[in-house]
């Protein structure tokens, strides 16, 4: 074999981009969260709009209409969150007192300024999460074209709330070569679509330095039940394994995340929000002595402290 082929100039010890140091989890200096307790509980729940027509992105996104123009079928379930999955969650997370994100296509308040303005009823955190599920932000898209989707995805929610909106997340958890710089440029300051780590850290672009809120792949609700294809049974244990995990490391060596991402078309539905319910029962109640439950940004900034 050829030396060439061994040849690389990036070739060394770490990472081999600059977005990041590179650091192992157990070699950083322990966080601390508030109260002392050993995990943080970050949840986040994605509403999304799924277009009924429209050019197939190259990369479709988790959950993707599957069947030719005009996919009614999947269209309308998609929809369905957006119109009554979500106010149950609702429901369920005001009377467990939970304070999850809301991860909010911009779309969505074009489409239903009602849910909007329902949605900024409630004390919780928004974040960007793109214009639809067909403005993929992957492969060769245009970089004026991907920033105007980033542009019109805050204005659009900024309409219906006084809150700054300064969290990110792709749908799909995708990027392109020019997604941080871009999103630093609208005014982000953190973004959570890279899931390489457990705890947030300093990410670095061109434009400055913003924070990666690593959003959990392993515990995201569609890739459970609907690309795993595992029972809700299983869903939740594999929530409280990870939560009982978790807090003894916490305890061990300093403060760690779990972050549980949900979509109402999926959990919202009926035979599922029981096993919404089971997990908030279990890491609310059940081990809420050593779970701290808050909003991203405040976990952000308990880790930078």
């Amino acid at each position: 074999m050829s030396d060439e082929l061994l040849e690389y100039p990036r070739r060394h010890y770490g990472m081999d981009h600059d977005r990041y140091e590179w650091s192992m989890l157990q070699d950083r200096k322990p966080v601390t969260w508030a109260g002392g307790k050993p995990l943080a509980l970050w949840i986040n729940i994605s509403l999304q709009h799924f277009p009924l027509s429209g050019d197939k992105p190259a990369v479709p996104p988790p959950g993707a209409l599957t069947m030719p123009y005009p996919d009614l079928r999947h269209y309308t379930l998609r929809d369905y969150g957006n119109r009554v999955g979500i106010y149950r969650l609702l429901k369920l997370m005001a009377e467990y007192e939970a304070s999850p994100s809301l991860a909010i296509s911009g779309a969505l308040a074009e489409r239903y300024p009602q849910l909007l303005a329902r949605l900024a009823q409630t004390p919780y955190e928004w974040l960007g999460h793109g214009w639809n599920m067909l403005c993929m932000h992957a492969g060769e898209v245009d970089a004026d074209t991907e920033a105007g989707w980033i542009a019109d995805s805050r204005q659009a929610l900024e309409q219906f709330t006084d809150q700054p909106i300064k969290g990110w997340l792709s749908p799909g958890r995708l990027q392109t070569a020019n997604t941080p710089e871009l999103l630093v440029k609208n005014g982000f300051t953190y973004q959570c679509d890279w899931v390489n780590d457990e705890l947030p850290y300093t990410f670095k672009t061109t434009e400055g330095d913003m924070t990666c809120l690593p959003s959990c792949l392993e515990l995201d609700d569609v890739f459970v039940l609907t690309q795993n294809l595992h029972s809700e049974d299983s869903f939740t244990q594999q929530v409280i394994d990870a939560a009982d995990l978790l807090i003894k490391e916490g305890r061990e060596q300093g403060g760690r995340l779990l972050a549980l991402n949900l979509h109402p078309w999926l959990v919202g539905q009926p035979h599922r929000v029981r096993t919404v319910r089971e997990i908030l029962e279990a890491l609310l109640v059940a081990r809420g002595e050593a779970i701290w439950h808050a909003s991203p940004a405040s976990i952000i900034e308990a880790a930078s402290a």
